[in-house]
């Protein structure tokens, strides 16, 4: 393996890297080496599947939440049984 210096990194492309190995659970090495890889097309991107969706909502509500919406949506529960005549 080689070792190589990196030189004239700015603030925001250092901070950038440092949260990006943080987020992943790796060194700032490994991060580094993931980006020039990926982007040399010498090991290939995952790619990352963003939905747009509710899903960061899910585990957010609390007891008091909960009793509010089910009282808020207690109405759509109840059957007007002239309408199914």
């Amino acid at each position: 393996m080689n070792t190589m210096t990196i030189r004239g990194l700015d603030d925001v492309t250092v901070k950038a890297l440092k949260e990006k190995a943080k987020k992943e659970g790796s060194s700032i090495n490994a991060a580094l080496i993931k980006l020039v890889q990926e982007n040399l097309g010498i090991k290939n991107k995952k790619r990352t599947v963003v939905y747009n969706d509710l899903d960061h909502l899910a585990g957010t509500w609390n007891d008091k939440d909960c009793k509010e919406f089910l009282q808020a949506t207690a109405d759509f529960e109840k059957i007007d049984k002239n309408s199914w005549k």
